[in-house]
């Protein structure tokens, strides 16, 4: 392995998430509108995990969520004029908190318009147009527990939801009947240590089918027969993270693998080595190295996928595992 992909590329990679937003005259700027807010909340938090939060303007990221209030709605877009949607309102709510803020959002109206989206089968639409998925389920359960109003949720009636959606091999799917993926797996096991019900998970025979997601290379898939991509570091590891099988995949390949899908010209990290970066792999790369217990990050807490610190802070932290710390 090259020096240039055996360790973590820190100062690469704060400039790469800084220059994100001084593109806005690119079309692909613009075609991503749709993910702004996401994508503000992966960079600030890779940012805060490698000990840069203030590599971003406190103020003009305040302002910039706080632009994508949609006052109708009572929650927030993935940009200016983009309709409310429950993914972008949890990110407007991670960013907020980690910088401090949250005291900028009319709580009593997010609240509501939360529980707006819960169907009467449990899980909940990520806006008015209705779709439904696991992954606005734990949006939702996520974004409660951090405003202190988890309470006003019907637990049973979501936890009945999640049930309906494990299947055979222990994992879980986007919606009832679907198949098992490693990123509803992740969601729906988070959602259930948030509501304190993982007995409601066969944890030894999805542990098993988390373990099986590492393939020859060390990295990760998200279900059989698939590719390996870096964002998966994340998404197989929280959950076993919070189930406590981490030692049951090899640590040191999966590390290996992640470093490998670095750019080591203009930093950022890819799905797999060669590819393009982008910040959302990028974040769960930088994610997937703290739950493994890289030397130099700080602690990600896996059930919130904010920096462990602010959880704890807040009263919310979950008993979870990661590896001792690595010496480089």
């Amino acid at each position: 392995m090259s020096d240039s992909s055996s360790k973590l590329l820190v100062p690469l990679h704060v400039k790469y998430i800084q220059s994100l937003g001084e593109s806005k005259d690119d079309l692909m700027y613009h075609l991503t509108a749709h993910l702004r807010m996401n994508a503000i909340y992966w960079g600030l938090t890779a940012l805060t995990i490698m000990g840069h939060k203030d590599a971003l303007d406190r103020e003009e990221m305040i302002d910039f969520v706080m632009s994508c209030w949609d006052d109708e709605a009572g929650a927030f877009g993935a940009h200016p004029d983009h309709d409310a949607h429950l993914h972008a309102t949890l990110s407007a709510i991670q960013i907020l908190i980690i910088q401090d803020a949250l005291d900028r959002v009319d709580v009593d109206r997010v609240v509501k318009f939360i529980l707006s989206l819960q169907q009467p089968s449990g899980v909940f639409a990520g806006d008015q147009w209705g779709e439904v998925d696991t992954r606005f389920l734990y949006c939702a359960v996520n974004a409660l527990s951090l405003l202190g109003r988890l309470h006003e949720l019907d637990a049973d009636k979501t936890v009945g939801y999640i049930r309906q959606c494990r299947n055979f091999d222990g994992g879980f799917g986007a919606v009832a009947g679907a198949e098992s993926h490693a990123a509803m797996v992740t969601v729906c096991t988070a959602t259930l240590a948030i509501l304190d019900r993982l007995d409601e998970i066969d944890q030894a025979t999805l542990g098993w089918w988390l373990a099986e997601r590492q393939l020859p290379n060390g990295g990760l898939n998200g279900r059989p027969e698939k590719l390996e991509d870096v964002c998966y570091s994340y998404w197989v590891l929280s959950a076993m993270a919070i189930l406590k099988k981490v030692p049951w995949i090899d640590a040191e390949k999966l590390i290996a693998f992640i470093l490998s899908a670095q750019d080591p010209e203009h930093g950022g990290i890819a799905d797999r080595p060669g590819d393009q970066p982008d910040v959302f792999h990028t974040h769960f790369g930088v994610a997937g190295l703290s739950l493994l217990g890289y030397r130099g990050l700080e602690d990600l807490d896996p059930v919130y996928c904010m920096p462990a610190k602010i959880i704890e802070r807040m009263g919310l932290r979950k008993d979870w595992e990661a590896l001792p710390r690595r010496v480089e």
